[in-house]
């Protein structure tokens, strides 16, 4: 089972905005994570201390749930608007959590439900679970903000396996 954490850039986005793309690339290297296992995004994962000017997508235009960062100036004007009506498919739910608080233990798995690894979560992090499994152990109390897609259809949107044993557990 190969097995691969990497970090994929939108370079495309940033070169047709004309942002920073330097100081994106090295905010990513420390501050944002995205899990790939076989060439899917499992996970993207952005710390707490991520800071940068403008505007940033971590998101590729086809995931149904969309994560960016603004870091606006004082008096910055975004102008009013409003979202169209676009048809839309949406056939996997993608889920983001906003860790409000405590210390969390993110468990990753393949779409076969095989464990790949593990990682830490802590207060300010934001967590967008995109493809495969996952499960969670709060290491400290903890408070999670979920934002996905609806409507919720209860127990026919997800299944539900047995979680790895610690033993086993591989944290990075």
């Amino acid at each position: 089972m190969k097995f691969m954490v990497g970090l994929v850039l939108n370079i495309t986005y940033y070169k047709r905005n004309k942002l920073n793309y330097n100081n994106f690339k090295n905010n990513m290297s420390t501050n944002i994570e995205k899990i790939i296992y076989k060439n899917k995004i499992l996970a993207i994962i952005i710390k707490n201390d991520f800071k940068q000017e403008g505007i940033a997508f971590f998101t590729d235009n086809n995931f149904s749930q969309q994560l960016g960062y603004m870091n606006r100036p004082e008096g910055y004007i975004i102008a009013p608007h409003r979202h169209n009506l676009v048809p839309r498919k949406v056939v996997l739910t993608q889920e983001t959590l906003f860790i409000k608080s405590g210390k969390i233990r993110v468990d990753f798995y393949d779409d076969k439900q095989n464990y790949l690894e593990s990682r830490i979560v802590v207060k300010g992090d934001i967590v967008l679970l995109a493809t495969g499994g996952h499960g969670f152990k709060m290491i400290e109390r903890s408070e999670i903000v979920e934002v996905k897609q609806g409507p919720y259809v209860g127990e026919m949107d997800k299944v539900r396996f047995d979680q790895i044993g610690e033993s086993k557990l591989n944290i990075k």
